[in-house]
């Protein structure tokens, strides 16, 4: 089953791979990465265009078979033309929705290659090398892209998801705040911001960012999809399966309320979340 929501040793790599990676179901809508305006993804905005490709809608509404058809016309457009950046982000893009990260890597090399110096190439790449588990690879090339002249919020944002998949929640934080100095009230990075707190077992913290994001009118379903999420760990599982089905197709909504419930339960996440929490309040007050 391939995994959308949320674009996260042995504890914390449980909770980067549970939480901050992606989690609900693609057959829904995701933490996916295309809108027609710019990429809002959740874990770290990185624009990619796939509109002259013409897939109809925006990837996080399609069907698993959709995809699969996007997957097809994207890549048929990329052998066509391999050097195009336009193409090869879309590409890219569409196989890591699929869950094809070590394939999307490679066509983020090739596309590096042919435009070595294109700040969106470069971020993409990181975002590919990042998905790939390569992160501190991703992390030298999204610090390439970014210019101190002429910051991009969408970087910091990204810098900022890798720096919490590397653990490094304090440093990803600062670098949410910088997006939000260059970009203030946007909803994908204080939905990245609400997550980082998740994974610090702070879940009223990561609610109040995610709620206050779900309520701005630029905020997508990915957003509230990790409200869903963040809700359903603190136990509040009817509010939880509420929110997940506001905007979703009864099956779309079904599946993620059905992954919720299997990864809440197959993983006890609730109990590793209160162990987190207890052991941080003991080491507070020793």
């Amino acid at each position: 089953m391939t995994r959308t929501f949320f674009t996260f040793a042995a504890e914390r790599h449980f909770w980067i791979k549970a939480l901050c990676g992606v989690v609900l179901p693609i057959s829904l809508a995701s933490c996916a990465t295309s809108t027609p305006k710019s990429d809002r993804i959740t874990t770290g905005s990185i624009p990619t265009q796939t509109q002259s490709l013409n897939f109809g809608k925006p990837l996080e509404q399609m069907t698993a078979a959709e995809l699969a058809q996007a997957e097809q016309t994207a890549g048929n457009a990329y052998e066509r033309s391999p050097k195009d950046k336009t193409i090869g982000l879309a590409y890219a893009n569409v196989l890591r929705m699929t869950g094809k990260n070590t394939q999307a890597l490679a066509v983020m090399q090739q596309v590096a290659i042919a435009h070595p110096s294109d700040r969106d190439v470069l971020a993409a790449y990181g975002k590919a090398q990042a998905a790939a588990g390569q992160l501190e690879q991703a992390l030298a090339t999204i610090s390439r892209a970014q210019t101190p002249d002429r910051p991009d919020w969408r970087l910091y944002s990204a810098e900022g998801a890798v720096l919490d998949q590397l653990g490094r929640s304090d440093e990803a934080r600062q670098k949410y705040k910088l997006a939000l100095e260059s970009q203030p009230s946007e909803p994908s990075v204080m939905s990245n911001l609400g997550m980082s707190y998740v994974l610090s077992g702070d879940l009223k913290t990561a609610e109040n960012y995610l709620r206050s994001a779900s309520k701005l009118p630029t905020a997508d379903s990915r957003v509230r999809q990790n409200l869903s999420l963040v809700v359903g760990l603190q136990g509040r599982f009817s509010e939880a399966e509420q929110i997940a089905r506001q905007e979703l197709s009864q099956t779309q909504a079904n599946a993620n309320v059905t992954y919720l419930r299997s990864m809440l339960s197959q993983q006890n996440t609730w109990a590793k979340l209160s162990d987190n929490r207890s052991a941080k309040a003991d080491n507070a007050t020793n």
